[in-house]
């Protein structure tokens, strides 16, 4: 066993080098307490729904695991156990990345500051991108992975019949998107409960806190274009960058527009709800 174990490490640095990013982004934004039960919620609703489609079809459509490293890594039940943790960060960031374009900015010379309210973070908008986020981040990461015997991944799974988006079917997409779902909302229960209620829930006072998460979501998404373009597969890299370019130029230019252009409202609100989130200056007339 202990040898499965740094074998896991081992062989998926990066899938760990990711899970560290995440969690240097999320305890500084709700507290370890709920980082850690979002953890491992995440990991239960990605292994059940993992679970499910390799047994019953249901959600992303047949497919199946092939354990050719089964003797140096860690397998749960049939399903690799990094493969189920990729699901915390991934929905994490995708969830901080719709907080940072839904929030109003506050910005200063040596950091930034989303003023999120309870309200932001509990709403169905926070709710309905940060899935279609995560989903949108799996229609690149999906095909690479399916050419992963070309790369460092290895050949670790394939489905039952050829789908028609570089190999994958569209039945793995609807089923990341309701997976997606569930897992932000997960994220927003926890975060709304009274779990460890004295710590900043708005963040604590780190310049550039709020970047993180979305620095993260870029990060991951940069890595599978670069795996792309390495085993060849420009077309494939060249659609991930089509599919990107708009949103990220268009949340990049609001950005900057609404930066410092938050109402006296919408800072009391904040402070309000997430006194300790924000820097402590006056608001510009």
């Amino acid at each position: 066993m202990p040898d499965i174990l740094i074998g896991t490490f081992s062989s998926r640095p990066y899938v760990f080098a990711f899970f560290a990013a995440f969690l240097l982004a999320c305890v500084p934004h709700v507290g370890w307490k709920k980082t850690f039960i979002f953890t491992a919620a995440a990991y239960l609703i990605a292994f059940s729904s993992e679970w499910l489609s390799i047994n019953t079809g249901f959600p992303y459509g047949w497919y199946y695991y092939i354990d050719t490293t089964k003797s140096r890594e860690l397998w749960i039940a049939g399903v690799p156990f990094f493969d189920s943790l990729s699901y915390v960060f991934l929905s994490y960031c995708s969830y901080a990345t719709a907080l940072f374009i839904l929030s109003p900015l506050k910005g200063w010379r040596w950091g930034i500051a989303t003023l999120e309210t309870r309200r932001i973070r509990a709403s169905f908008s926070a709710l309905l991108l940060g899935a279609f986020l995560q989903t949108f981040l799996d229609i690149v990461i999906d095909p690479v992975a399916l050419q992963g015997r070309r790369w460092f991944l290895g050949e670790i799974y394939g489905y039952r019949e050829n789908g028609i988006h570089f190999g994958v079917p569209l039945s793995n997409y609807g089923g990341w998107l309701l997976t997606s779902f569930l897992l932000v909302a997960a994220f927003q229960l926890i975060d709304r409960s009274k779990i460890c209620a004295t710590h900043p829930a708005g963040g604590c006072n780190i310049p550039f806190r709020p970047l993180l998460g979305p620095l993260l979501y870029l990060s991951v998404l940069l890595f599978n274009l670069v795996m792309a373009i390495r085993i060849g597969e420009h077309l494939m890299a060249l659609t991930a960058v089509f599919i990107y370019t708009l949103p990220i130029l268009i949340v990049v230019v609001l950005s900057i527009q609404k930066m410092n252009r938050y109402s006296r409202e919408e800072y009391e609100e904040h402070a309000r709800d997430y006194p300790v989130g924000t820097r402590n200056s006056v608001i510009s007339e």
